[in-house]
């Protein structure tokens, strides 16, 4: 496959293009080659220019904040679309690398078989070995982190070592008494991340994931008396994040009780700057 794409290396198809890929690999046990000849050519033209595309994009590290059902889980898979980026959840980083077995997972699996917590030194050691991925060539969309004041120091001493840093910090602000809704309607592709509403951004086939056809699921604490301890956690450890970053002039406050589109149009006006 490298033979017939650009270089240097790009984010890697996350279309059917790559899974149809996948899957004739899986049946056939072959090479590339065989892979490639299965997949219709106007697939392979779509993500040659989506590559081509990305070669032109501005590198962005954007970190999005906001309380549980605020809105990111629906508006980061067009954030990472659009930019080129891959997205980073720390939680799926860390299962990931306890699964994997490296270094710094078999360190995260002993806190948690202890019934301690991973340290910060841990998820920020993860996270830059996730970021050296070529997905993550263009940049990345991190999820869940930082939460707190040394959490967001650490990252952004782990950027500078290499050059790089935080470029956006998308804070999304909605009542908490909207939220208690949105999180009580919410429903979730669980291997995609794609998010659904009940009232809001419902599914086009019921309790169907519309690109896939999969059963979506809902998390177990999406529900208004584990939400209302939540809040009051997230306001507590996150306004001294907002308030580190707004100093570097980082910050975009978003008014995210307000329809998908208009979201996204505030998102799009702040990541062109």
């Amino acid at each position: 496959r490298e033979a017939v794409l650009p270089s240097p290396p790009l984010p890697p198809p996350p279309s059917h293009a790559r899974a149809r890929a996948q899957q004739q690999e899986q049946r056939e046990g072959g090479g590339a080659m065989g892979s490639i000849a299965d997949i219709p050519t106007e697939e392979l033209m779509a993500e040659l220019r989506r590559r081509v595309e990305c070669a032109d994009k501005p590198e962005k590290r954007v970190i999005l904040v906001g309380p549980p059902g605020c809105g990111k889980g629906s508006q980061s898979p067009a954030i990472k679309e659009e930019h080129c980026l891959c997205h980073l959840a720390t939680g799926d980083m860390l299962r990931a690398a306890v699964k994997a077995g490296t270094e710094l997972g078999k360190k995260a699996k002993a806190a948690m078989d202890s019934g301690g917590l991973v340290s910060d030194d841990l998820v920020v050691g993860i996270i830059e070995d996730a970021v050296k991925a070529p997905e993550c060539s263009k940049g990345f969309i991190l999820d869940g982190f930082p939460r707190t004041l040394p959490q967001a120091e650490k990252l952004d001493a782990m950027l500078e070592k290499s050059g790089k840093k935080v470029d956006a910090v998308l804070d999304f602000k909605v009542p908490d008494e909207v939220l208690v809704d949105r999180v009580t309607g919410r429903w979730i592709h669980a291997a995609s991340g794609r998010s659904y509403h009940t009232k809001n951004k419902p599914p086009k086939v019921e309790g169907k994931d519309d690109i896939t056809g999969e059963p979506l699921m809902q998390r177990k604490d999406d529900n208004a008396e584990t939400l209302k301890s939540r809040l009051g956690a997230f306001h507590a450890q996150t306004q001294p994040v907002i308030d580190y970053y707004a100093k570097q002039n980082k910050v975009a406050t978003l008014d995210a009780n307000k329809s998908f589109g208009e979201v996204a149009a505030q998102i799009a006006a702040a990541l062109s700057k």
